[in-house]
């Protein structure tokens, strides 16, 4: 069996591990000591794991094997942040960023090969569209950055942990690939993998109604919403997706996600374009939407790129803007810009890909399932 037949088991949460084992006619508890070697020993050759059968060991080194990503390129900021060019079995590549923040470090993964949704202020989305991730693809990201932060001697805490938070805000939409996003999130959560609190992994959307429907129930992590815009006619130019589902039905899906629960909220995430959606007028028609949903702002410097016809808002003008939501009583911030000297800041992620449909939702009718198959 050549390496490319082999099952990559970095594909599998616990539950999908548990099936694989029994499927060779073994216990479930295998899923745990796979999980323990991998996430939590380092350990990925099958001959080195000394708790398995040496006939077990024997079978996974012929049918099975722990895939990572290799890693293209790994470049440091001058303020701390990181990221790694990521490639792939197929020779696409994609990209991960570290941005650490005294005892915060947050991973920012990847869960598509480039983006079809051409939202019109984003570099990843003016790239076109491959493919989607693997579960592993996902994970490896963050088991690779985990792992080279680690021999780095870099934590965040007492608790020797290189990551306290992940969120899918890198290349893609991650509800685009439900199944696979949520698999590798539930892996983020799993005390055997990396046990994160279900509120320090954050899954960013451009607003896919139905698939946030399903999210609760597949995966409770926090939610974002990339809004960027107060009213429907700037947001159909901004996010197209929004032509499918406008405002008022993505505001209805936020507060079906929040439910009874008080203590939660939905990020919002809105770009500083300047002349475009940064008036006055905005930031009270974007307070006046948000009055009724349980939110936070993050107000999010536009961070350019080549060929873009957008230019940022000016410092002065953000915080007018963000003055103007706070009067209101809705919690906000302004992001501060971070890995911009290595093109790793928000909406400049790009990686290495051909894009294969060159579709990016021209009919905005169709399924959107359909256009990330």
């Amino acid at each position: 069996m050549t390496d490319t037949a082999k099952i990559n088991l970095l594909d599998f949460d616990r539950q999908g591990l548990e099936n694989f084992f029994a499927d060779l006619g073994e216990k479930p508890f295998r899923a745990r000591q796979i999980l323990q070697w991998v996430y939590q020993r380092n350990v990925d050759d099958f001959a080195a794991m000394s708790d398995l059968s040496k006939a077990l060991r024997a079978r996974l080194s012929e049918t099975a094997e722990i895939r990572l990503p290799d890693v293209a390129m790994d470049q440091k900021s001058d303020d701390g942040s990181r990221k790694w060019l990521l490639q792939l079995a197929d020779g696409n590549c994609i990209e991960a960023v570290y941005i650490p923040a005294g005892e915060r470090a947050t991973l920012c993964v990847s869960s598509q090969v480039g983006c079809a949704l051409n939202c019109s202020f984003c570099s990843t989305a003016q790239q076109g569209f491959n493919r989607n991730l693997t579960t592993g693809e996902i994970i490896g990201q963050v088991l690779v950055a985990s792992r080279q932060l680690t021999a780095d001697g870099i934590s965040c805490n007492e608790n020797g942990r290189a990551i306290s938070n992940v969120v899918m805000m890198g290349m893609g939409e991650p509800l685009l690939n439900f199944d696979n996003a949520t698999a590798a999130m539930r892996l983020m959560l799993d005390d055997l993998v990396f046990g994160l609190s279900k509120r320090r992994v954050t899954l960013s959307t451009s607003g896919l109604v139905p698939e946030i429907d399903r999210l609760r129930e597949a995966c409770d992590v926090a939610l974002a919403v990339s809004l960027h815009a107060p009213e429907d006619a700037l947001r159909d130019e901004l996010v197209p997706i929004n032509r499918k589902y406008p405002i008022k039905e993505l505001m209805d899906a936020c507060r079906r996600y929040i439910g009874e629960d008080t203590r939660r909220r939905v990020t919002f995430e809105y770009v500083m374009l300047d002349g475009v959606n940064d008036s006055d007028a905005h930031a009270r028609a974007l307070a006046k939407l948000l009055r009724n949903v349980p939110a936070k702002v993050n107000l999010i410097p536009f961070n350019p790129f080549p060929s873009t016809r957008y230019q940022r808002s000016s410092p002065e003008r953000i915080a007018r803007f963000q003055q103007i939501i706070v009067d209101d009583g809705l919690v906000t911030i302004t992001r501060k810009t971070r890995g911009d000297d290595i093109d790793a800041a928000c909406g400049q992620l790009a990686g290495q890909f051909q894009d294969r449909t060159r579709r990016r939702l021209r009919n905005i009718g169709v399924d959107v399932q359909d256009v990330a198959s």
